[in-house]
């Protein structure tokens, strides 16, 4: 498993426990389960979009931030602008795999105020 996974279920755990849950009440949450999510926080597994669609709201997370730090979207300077604000473009294969799958993607507010 790359470090970035690795970090990203460090992350993961970290939130989790601070909040505080439990692995149990998590999976129970988000309809992951437990062993998977194990295994996504010791690095052993990197969670897909979806997976990470479940798991944002139970650990307070904005779905953005998590596509983020998991390298789904790009964190990169903002590359269209609609209405003077700013937009950011959800990655071309996850876009894909979400709009294939039972769960249909509805875009997060991605805008972001100027700077």
């Amino acid at each position: 498993m790359t470090d970035n996974g690795n970090d990203l279920g460090k992350i993961l755990q970290q939130r989790r426990l601070m909040i505080p849950l439990t692995l149990q009440e998590l999976a129970a949450k988000s309809g992951v389960s437990v062993a998977h999510l194990g295994r996504i926080e010791r690095g052993d597994r990197f969670p897909s979009a979806q997976v990470l669609r479940k798991i944002a709201k139970p650990l307070g997370f904005d779905e953005t931030q998590l596509f983020i730090r998991a390298g789904f979207l790009s964190p990169s300077p903002p590359v269209a602008e609609s209405e003077g604000a700013h937009i950011r473009q959800l990655d071309t294969y996850v876009a894909t795999l979400l709009s294939q799958s039972r769960w249909r993607y509805s875009a997060p507010s991605l805008k972001s105020s100027p700077s």
